[in-house]
């Protein structure tokens, strides 16, 4: 088993490292030997700067079959509701960032009660992980990331007011199987388009 103990540095850690010795650091665009697509290489050692899709992770959480929104306060989509979700951190499980992204936000507590969802957001080289979840308590209010929250009958979710796409994807999978035990996580609609750009209406 490898030695977990030492985890390797971050790609632009380690291109500060390369530049405080000197050197130029990943600065050239080319298809290293043995790859098969561009990266960003050092040309003075041949460090390769790995780019990988971002992680997102957040939750469907509900009280007595309302469901937490938050309306955001921050760009893109400044004043759209959203579900509470950011980027997972370093060093950090999907499971704990969805718990601290619901309290920063939302100043929520919550049991997570099994994966609900994964999107795939190619365009934008993110993929997110949604979970379902229950609130502990129904007391929420606005971090400093959103303008304010609210628990939302199925009737009365803003749906021309969400922020983005996969948001309106997951609640309607929770809507499909809040009564149910949870199964495979759910992944893109079928219908859906390719263009995910915020806001776009996909309901």
């Amino acid at each position: 088993m490898a030695d977990l103990s030492d985890p390797p540095l971050p790609a632009a850690d380690a291109a500060a490292d390369l530049e405080d010795e000197g050197l130029h650091g990943p600065s050239v665009r080319q298809v290293p030997e043995g790859d098969d697509r561009p990266r960003l290489v050092c040309p003075d050692c041949g460090f390769i700067a790995y780019e990988n899709p971002k992680v997102v992770v957040g939750s469907v959480a509900a009280w007595q079959g309302r469901v937490l929104l938050c309306r955001r306060a921050i760009e893109p989509r400044t004043g759209f509701w959203t579900l509470p979700a950011g980027y997972l951190e370093l060093n950090e499980t999907s499971e704990a960032g969805a718990l601290r992204e619901a309290w920063e936000e939302a100043r929520a507590r919550l049991e997570l009660e099994g994966l609900l969802a994964v999107y795939n957001i190619p365009r934008i080289s993110q993929v997110q992980l949604i979970y379902r979840a229950r609130l502990l308590a129904p007391d929420v209010s606005a971090g400093p990331e959103s303008r304010e929250v609210g628990l939302f009958a199925w009737e009365d979710v803003p749906w021309d007011e969400l922020a983005f796409p996969t948001v309106h994807w997951a609640l309607r999978e929770w809507h499909a199987g809040a009564e149910r035990p949870l199964g495979p996580a759910a992944g893109n609609p079928p219908s859906a388009t390719s263009d995910t750009r915020p806001g776009k209406s996909l309901v």
